[in-house]
């Protein structure tokens, strides 16, 4: 039972980084792409839907760390505050941007705040994750560096497969620029775990970029997102070693009574939350397009 709740629990943060990595790409680009207000409007479009439910997978994965491992969740979350109230800071100050933009006279400081609010987020998560895993300041600078370059070439990569125009072509273009920094990066970050799942992530970054190059960009989205679920397996697979200085995955978990009870209640929960993700994007599975001064999916 701990096993499975491990392995539910880097499913959780494995969905969390592929979902909301494009969405923070999104945010950073979306003025670099953007030369007037209907693109950016267009820009932003794209993950105006989803992004919001894409955030429910951080909630998701925090409350199973919290319920099932208890001492996991109190040791990582503790000992990272600072960066953990900054993502917080970021993810409302992103929330507010995105909500308030249509509805503010100069929507600048809105704009201002997506960026922002993208940034830290996209650079925290892999900080924290290096710094948990290797205890050092440098490696924490690059984790976070990395994420943030993935996160990058993740979204640019998703605003070429979704818009039309130009701002489709200048998303291919920031795309092979990103991929020129996302895999250096990702070489150094990554090569100090040896494991396969790292190799093969450095291979589908290397992947995306000749696939973007092509002028594929579903393949190469397919191939941003398989390297972020294999960096974050190569990450979770040395977690389970040690999950936190000083303790065992044993040792943080809960109690027999609690795992089988979680299992029930996530056996129960979530399908209908994969469900509906899987809907969402099936609706809204359309380039968004710029028809006079209307946004449409189509």
């Amino acid at each position: 039972m701990i096993e499975l709740w491990f392995v539910i629990i880097a499913f959780l943060w494995t969905g969390y980084f592929v979902l909301e990595g494009f969405d923070f790409g999104v945010g950073l680009l979306a003025p670099l792409v953007s030369r007037n207000p209907g693109e950016q409007r267009q820009s932003l479009q794209t993950i105006g839907p989803v992004w919001d439910g894409n955030e429910v997978w951080l909630i998701t994965a925090v409350g199973a760390m919290f319920a099932a491992f208890p001492a996991w969740y109190a040791g990582v979350f503790s000992s990272f505050y600072l960066p953990v109230t900054l993502v917080l800071v970021g993810l409302i100050v992103r929330g507010v941007g995105l909500e308030w933009r249509g509805k503010v006279n100069d929507p600048r400081w809105c704009d201002l705040g997506i960026v922002v609010g993208s940034a830290l987020p996209a650079f925290l998560w892999g900080a924290i994750f290096a710094d948990l895993l290797f205890d050092s300041v440098p490696a924490a600078l690059l984790g976070g560096t990395f994420s943030l370059a993935v996160c990058a070439l993740h979204g640019a990569v998703f605003l070429a497969l979704k818009t039309t125009g130009p701002v489709r072509r200048r998303a291919r273009v920031v795309a092979m620029a990103a991929s020129g920094v996302a895999i250096p990066v990702a070489v150094a970050a990554l090569s100090s775990l040896g494991t396969f799942p790292a190799l093969a992530a450095m291979a589908a970054l290397a992947a995306a970029t000749a696939l973007i190059w092509r002028r594929r960009e579903g393949w190469a989205f397919a191939a941003t997102a398989g390297a972020i679920v294999l960096s974050t397996l190569a990450v979770f697979m040395e977690l389970r070693v040690r999950p936190f200085p000083g303790l065992t995955l044993a040792e943080a978990a809960s109690g027999p009574y609690t795992l089988t009870m979680l299992s029930w209640i996530g056996l129960i929960a979530l399908p209908f939350v994969l469900v509906y993700q899987g809907w969402t994007y099936w609706v809204f599975r359309k380039r968004v397009r710029v028809e006079g001064t209307l946004l449409t999916h189509g």
